[in-house]
């Protein structure tokens, strides 16, 4: 990319888009700086592509194409957890959006002669209009997809973030103090009580990851338990765990679309963190299919990701692009409405929002720790990605923009004889 000499100190320009003042410190490519020379924290903008990648794609996109593409560092926050630099932005830094005369003033001012954007660092996904344009959302072909290019990373990558449980939902953590590793457990002995489970059972559990539902009620509650996975590493990584603990008579993971589930009779359905992925137009099917596979009598519990509302709501362009390609978030009374619309009876609803917050900080504090190997297991860029979008997660959390929610409901009798005793014993 050609440029002429700048006529803007660059870091001066951003000081200027933020009217309350610099919460800390930046450095620029052209030797310019500003903010308080004392801040915690200092990020430092490289070279000139990190600097058309802010200019050509505003906000956070921009922001986190120049740091994924290591074209924007910060120090005092290791890129594994980022909070100290994400939680001092979410404080203190208001962003104000420049005028489009202000914009082409600032691109002719820094030296920017092309406004063609760089090519964006290869962990990006295809725009949501490009992949509307090349299949239809949520089609069995394209969840498979879109799953794959979050799930499918490294299985070793996910041991060291998610530690040994392999968990990749909300833990529980049932007092201050418990360990990730513990607060997992809790979560699987959450939902087997919840749902009841009792020696000799059927369960199913839809977007199954790698197994650990299916894998604590067969060895906890001696249920016969299937799983189910559009991933194919997380199937493979089952089954071996499977294999290692010896429930091969009692537990099963197929690499299989939950829609293609042919059993019927299930005494339970567990679906763990699948809702997000599904589309919410989808939801009436989604339930009903899951009704369908229940026995009369039989229990559903349904965790997922939440909005404090129930409109619906597309996750933001940089999770879009990044993490979960054609994610779609709603409240949980969207969700109990269409549970009940599908014939199924709402018995329990459950806030774990906090839990959330709690169990991004032990995965950040994980990748943190282990963040050479990570890099080494699935690159650099991948491994700013994850540290973004951990500690993102972690604030919408804190900050109530998310929530998530078990719902738990039954597929009551025809003659309405009751699922559930006269109080819950969970």
């Amino acid at each position: 990319m050609s440029s002429i000499r700048p006529t803007i100190k660059i870091a001066d320009m951003f000081a200027s888009f933020m009217p309350d003042g610099m919460p800390l410190r930046i450095k620029a490519y052209d030797g310019s700086v500003a903010g308080p020379p004392d801040a915690e924290v200092e990020i430092e903008l490289l070279n000139e592509r990190g600097l058309s990648y802010i200019l050509t794609a505003p906000g956070d996109l921009g922001m986190a194409r120049a740091y994924v593409a290591g074209d924007l560092v910060a120090r005092g926050a290791h890129p594994g957890n980022p909070y100290p630099l994400m939680k001092l932005f979410d404080q203190h830094a208001r962003w104000r959006k420049p005028s489009a005369q202000e914009l082409v003033r600032i691109i002719a001012g820094v030296g920017l002669t092309n406004l063609k954007p760089p090519p964006p660092p290869p962990q990006e996904h295809l725009p949501r209009w490009r992949r509307v344009m090349e299949g239809l959302r949520h089609s069995k072909e394209r969840d498979a997809e879109v799953i794959s290019h979050h799930y499918d990373v490294s299985n070793r990558f996910y041991e060291l973030v998610l530690g040994p449980s392999m968990a990749y939902t909300c833990a529980v953590f049932p007092k201050e103090g418990t360990s990730l590793e513990e607060a997992q457990a809790e979560k699987f002995d959450l939902v087997a009580r919840k749902l009841d489970l009792q020696p000799g059972q059927r369960l199913l559990d839809v977007g199954c990851g790698w197994g650990g539902m299916v894998r604590h009620a067969a060895r906890e509650y001696g249920v016969k338990a299937l799983g189910v996975t559009l991933s194919l590493e997380q199937a493979e990584w089952a089954k071996a765990a499977i294999d290692r603990e010896g429930l091969g008579d009692l537990a099963e993971v197929r690499h299989l679309d939950y829609r293609d589930v042919i059993e019927a009779d299930f005494d339970a359905v567990s679906s763990i963190g699948l809702t997000e992925h599904i589309g919410i137009r989808n939801y009436p099917a989604y339930f009903g299919f899951l009704r369908d596979r229940l026995k009369p009598g039989g229990r559903l519990l349904n965790h997922c990701i939440t909005r404090p509302h129930n409109r619906a709501e597309s996750t933001g362009a940089f999770i879009d692009r990044y993490v979960f390609p054609d994610g779609e978030l709603t409240g949980v009374g969207k969700i109990s409405t269409e549970a009940q619309d599908a014939g199924l009876e709402v018995h329990d609803v459950e806030n774990l929002r906090i839990h959330y917050a709690k169990t991004l900080t032990g995965w950040s504090e994980n990748l943190a720790e282990h963040w050479d190997e990570c890099v080494a297991e699935v690159g650099e860029g991948t491994a700013r990605v994850w540290g973004l979008y951990m500690v993102g997660s972690r604030i919408a959390f804190e900050r109530n923009e998310l929530e998530l929610h078990h719902v738990l409901a039954s597929r009551t009798a025809d003659d309405g004889t009751p699922a559930f005793p006269l109080r819950p014993t969970w």
